[in-house]
């Protein structure tokens, strides 16, 4: 197996992604290797899991920077040292600056909680559920200089049930996260997806075949409701 690449995860709370991707590195025929967690933020919940996995963190505030660009330059060097080669965000709620942006281009993803293009931004459960929408869902995508605007990696999709609410529709989704972010950190890891001229090159990659029967619907039309007394007049 070839070296695995040295990623780096970007986070501002809980890291409940951060929290996938590291118990896929454990494996060691993983492409990706963990080598540290930096965060924005000294009481995400996230530095206390990976510490406590062995993964080194770093603790880098806006406060103590006197300019955004001053902060990019920080988490910049503190990659450099990490020798990180794929920046994963995962939850990090700052937006990176356009010189930053451009040097790590193509070797940094992120994690939206929504089928992008549709809800970009914050509030996407909440969103959804105003809209009406009736299939929701996930993606991994390519970081570029807009926000939630790059190349789209891998989605997962689920069903926004008649009676979510957002808490209960952000749980599903959450679910789909931790096994979609993995997948998609594998293939980039491995160079079986990279960004090409604006767009996501899908390569040495076929998708499983049983995925193009697969669909996702809500709701169901297919499932009724029995009627108990129909059933007991008819069964012998």
């Amino acid at each position: 197996m070839s070296a695995r690449k040295r990623t780096v995860v970007l986070i501002s709370g809980r890291g409940s992604n951060m929290t996938a991707l590291i118990a896929a590195a454990s494996n060691l025929d993983y492409p990706a290797e963990i080598v540290g967690v930096i965060s924005d933020r000294a009481n995400a919940a996230g530095l206390g899991i990976a510490a406590a996995r062995g993964i080194a963190t770093k603790v880098i505030s806006r406060a103590d920077y006197t300019s955004k660009d001053a902060h990019d330059g920080a988490i910049d060097a503190a990659l450099v040292s990490f020798g990180a080669e794929i920046v994963a965000l995962a939850g990090y709620m700052r937006i990176l600056g356009a010189r930053f942006v451009e040097k790590w281009l193509g070797r940094m993803i992120n994690i939206h909680p929504a089928l992008l293009p549709a809800f970009k931004g914050l509030d996407t459960h909440a969103r959804a559920i105003r809209a009406g929408i009736r299939i929701h869902g996930c993606t991994v995508h390519f970081v570029t200089l807009d926000m939630d605007d790059g190349p789209i990696i891998a989605q997962a999709a689920v069903p926004v049930m008649v009676g979510d609410n957002e808490d209960m529709l952000a749980a599903r989704v959450l679910k789909a996260e931790h096994r979609l972010y993995p997948l998609a950190l594998g293939l980039v890891a491995e160079g079986k997806a990279r960004m090409e001229g604006g767009r996501t090159v899908l390569a040495h990659f076929a998708d499983d075949a049983d995925n193009s029967s697969s669909v996702v619907m809500a709701p169901d039309p297919l499932r009724e409701e029995t009627d108990l007394e129909h059933l007991a007049r008819i069964t012998p």
